[in-house]
């Protein structure tokens, strides 16, 4: 009974697969961190953009689009 238990925590020190996994959790929430940082750095930015690109479409020249027409 004594070596089954000795073999049985020689294998647990052995296996580093959770470990891995702990890593590959840290390594996905920073990345999820930088990417909520990065959006919300740009997210005026983007939003600008978008607007300008709607004025254009609509064929404002003012840079402010005006309201859509009544129907």
């Amino acid at each position: 009974m004594r070596s089954f238990f000795s073999n049985l925590a020689t294998r647990l020190r052995r296996d580093q697969r959770g470990a891995t996994a702990v890593e590959y959790g840290i390594m996905v929430s920073l990345i999820a961190v930088v990417i909520i940082i990065a959006v919300t750095a740009l997210g005026d930015t983007l939003v600008n953009t978008f607007n300008d690109v709607q004025c254009t479409i609509s064929g404002s020249s003012t840079g402010v689009c005006a309201p859509p027409a009544a129907p």
